[in-house]
């Protein structure tokens, strides 16, 4: 404890006796100052015990001594302190009651005892507060690393709640509770996740106090330029300097456990990308041992690949597969080992959490994995992001929740920044005007199929490319209609080219040619129904089909020319022409 009037009246050697304000002695001395000017106040701090000898002063003036009082306890003066035998015998009655008015406390300092003396006890008793601050504070820091060492994260923050005397909490860096201490606090920590949100987008180091049901101070943690995670502590009052020390121990610890090295980092997307590397070059036990106990585990259960890119990089390679597909190759045949060698070392590098939304997914799978203890594996490849992640795990779930703030987002009026609260989502949190992100969800696979997981995910990620959605599950592909595939300009423009001939001759008022086809090929080439649907002869219709194969010089035998022909008018009709 800081000293107050009170230690220093019984300091015994001292004879310091009180004249005034007898209920105001507990209040803390920061020091003691000897002043004679008529006005001290400009020089004053606050919470100073002031000494006089009333030199330059009419003590016994009442008006006088009540604006001199005034001015004193205004200034946040705690006490004042006059010595008798100098120029005065006895505190002159003026003073006192203007003390007892302002309720200022007045201390009587006989001759014999000196102002130094006084200034000598406060600045101990001072340095004696600090030493005691200090020498708690190391204690804590050893009780903190111990809990740190033993029981990680969670016995830290039990140990400095108890050092606070309050509670304690640690975010993720999406903002969602990781742990808390005590358990009775874990509704108060969830009610802090947009002010930690928000402490988020600040660079670390930062700091901000809220208010509430209890002080709470926030701080974030991590050394890069954003935050990697967060704590809080709330107690009932400011933090004294040994609850000061604990608190700035307790970052430095979970700095250290919650961010892993550059070096660690770096080294773990290596090994990262050698699994990924052999499981699609068909080499799951090689795959197994070199991922040892890091990501083990999620090769032991089924498992869902992600492929993740920014809408300007897919809107990009949109355009190579359609070249491509006009020269004849198939999209996406470059998965499977191919795929593995677009692995290539300038898709090692860390991805930049605060840069576009690939980060930003790569922050969220990898805090969602974080929190239910799972494995996942995150590898940065150019452009792209692919992820390994445990079938029906949080991070596959957070990989939707994700896609589903983008879409949200992009569905806004105005396309302005959205604001997700969910754990996973609330790090979509960004302008979907600067950038934008499309996914592709493999179905569940194992180790030995990593590379049809793999060309699963790319033919999702070109589905979800196609359509504009943010995110693409293979089995929606095959529970869809393969209609809406068909939808780019080249295949539009084979249908136009397909089929105008045809619409050329019903131009001429000379048949319905494209509606008799359509009705005979939606009827499997059933003669009679065709005919029916159409309200024309059998005989008719049999001739219009004869037409068509004329001017198209193609036999409606051929199950090929067939199947072009009802895409082609499925392709027109979707196109709405």
């Amino acid at each position: 404890m800081p000293p107050t009037l009170a230690s220093l009246v019984h300091h015994s050697a001292l004879k310091l006796t009180v004249r005034a304000g007898e209920d105001r002695l507990d209040v803390p001395v920061r020091w003691a100052h000897v002043s004679e000017l008529a006005d001290p106040v400009p020089y004053m701090e606050g919470g100073e015990l002031l000494l006089i000898t009333a030199l330059k002063l009419d003590a016994e003036d009442p008006e006088t001594m009540r604006r001199y009082v005034r001015r004193l306890a205004e200034a946040g003066v705690v006490g004042l302190g006059f010595a008798v035998g100098v120029n005065y015998e006895d505190i002159p009655k003026a003073l006192v009651d203007a003390a007892e008015s302002e309720g200022l406390p007045l201390l009587e300092v006989p001759r014999r005892t000196p102002f130094l003396a006084i200034s000598k006890a406060v600045s101990a008793a001072i340095a004696a507060d600090q030493y005691r601050a200090v020498t708690a504070g190391f204690a804590a820091q050893r009780e903190l690393t111990r809990q740190a060492m033993t029981d990680g994260p969670a016995g830290l923050l039990t140990a400095l709640a108890a050092q606070l005397d309050g509670w304690a909490a640690l975010y993720d860096a999406s903002g969602a509770v990781v742990a808390v201490a005590p358990d009775w606090a874990e509704r108060r920590a969830g009610r802090l996740t947009a002010d930690v949100e928000r402490l988020r987008d600040r660079p670390p180091p930062a700091s901000a106090v809220v208010g509430g049901e209890d002080r709470v101070e926030l701080h974030s943690l991590g050394s890069g330029r954003r935050a990697r995670a967060a704590l809080a502590v709330g107690t009932a009052a400011a933090l004294g300097t040994a609850e000061r020390y604990a608190v700035h121990s307790a970052i430095a610890l979970l700095t250290l456990t919650t961010q892993r090295s550059r070096s660690l980092y770096a080294a773990e997307q290596r090994i990262g990308a050698a699994v990924l590397r052999m499981l699609l070059a068909g080499e799951p036990d090689h795959a197994r041992a070199v991922a040892g106990a890091l990501y083990g585990e999620l090769l032991d259960a089924p498992f869902r690949l992600i492929l993740a890119e920014s809408a300007s990089a897919s809107a990009a390679r949109a355009r190579v597969d359609a070249a491509e597909g006009a020269a004849g190759a198939e999209p996406g045949a470059e998965a499977g080992a191919a795929g593995s060698e677009r692995m290539t070392a300038a898709g090692l590098a860390a991805v930049d959490p605060a840069g576009d939304l690939l980060g930003q997914l790569a922050e969220v799978l990898e805090a969602a994995a974080a929190r239910a203890g799972e494995a996942v594996l995150v590898v940065p490849d150019g452009e792209r992001l692919v992820v390994l992640a445990v079938d029906g795990g949080a991070a596959v779930a957070a990989c939707g929740e994700f896609a589903v703030a983008l879409e949200t987002a992009r569905a806004g009026a105005g396309r302005d920044s959205v604001s997700v609260s969910a754990s996973a989502s609330s790090s979509a949190s960004a302008s979907v005007e600067e950038e934008e992100l499309v996914a592709g969800l493999s179905a569940p696979a194992g180790p030995i199929a990593a590379g049809a997981a793999y060309k699963q995910a790319e033919q999702a990620l070109s589905v979800a490319r196609r359509r504009g959605r943010c995110l693409v599950e293979h089995e929606e592909l095959a529970a869809g209609s393969v209609v809406p595939l068909l939808g780019d300009d080249a295949v539009r423009a084979f249908a136009d080219s397909l089929l105008r001939p045809l619409r050329e001759h019903d131009a001429t008022g000379r048949g319905d040619l494209v509606d008799s086809l359509r009705a005979w090929l939606s009827r499997h080439g059933q003669w009679d129904a065709a005919a029916a649907d159409l309200g024309v002869h059998r005989h008719t219709l049999r001739y219009r089909m004869r037409r068509v194969e004329e001017i198209l010089g193609r036999s409606l035998d051929d199950a090929d020319a067939r199947m072009e022909l009802w895409l082609a008018l499925k392709t027109t009709a979707a196109a709405g022409e």
